[in-house]
């Protein structure tokens, strides 16, 4: 098991990709005016990209531009102290195609905030970077939260 400096678990792509198949909410950083944005957002895992669907707004001007983004989920036990985050990093995209939605949508993908949204956006997965903290923590040591 590979650790970074501050002692978190290195994941593998594969075990980023296996941890995003279980999520339904992350969230996307893009720039919007030169400013950094955060928005949440629902999605699913299709093979390469992350999928999403969103109605007119800064997620789909990106899209548009084809803007590089970033897309992180986590989830975190404050019972267990145990935790993990991925970063996926890549190019955003449009997907105009109607076959290629009904493809890659195994499940229902609901917009996060607007039922009506009719835009579907892709990220592609470029750089795929994860990490993981637990019981083996050098500063949190081996014992559970009171």
């Amino acid at each position: 098991m590979a650790l970074d400096d501050s002692g978190s678990e290195i994941l593998e792509v594969h075990e980023c990709l296996a941890l995003l198949r279980h999520a339904s909410i992350g969230r996307v950083g893009l720039s919007v005016g030169a400013l950094p944005v955060v928005l949440p957002v629902n999605f699913v895992l299709v093979p390469g990209a992350i999928l999403l669907r969103t109605s007119r707004g800064s997620k789909l001007t990106a899209a548009w531009d084809q803007a590089v983004v970033a897309f992180e989920a986590d989830d975190y036990d404050p019972v267990d102290r145990t935790g993990w985050s991925v970063l996926v990093q890549g190019r955003s995209r449009v997907v105009t195609d109607t076959s290629e939605i009904r493809h890659d949508l195994a499940q229902p993908l609901l917009p996060w905030a607007d039922p009506l949204a009719e835009h579907f956006v892709e990220i592609a997965c470029e750089r795929v970077s994860g990490r993981r903290v637990g019981h083996h923590h050098p500063y949190l040591g081996n014992v559970r939260a009171p």
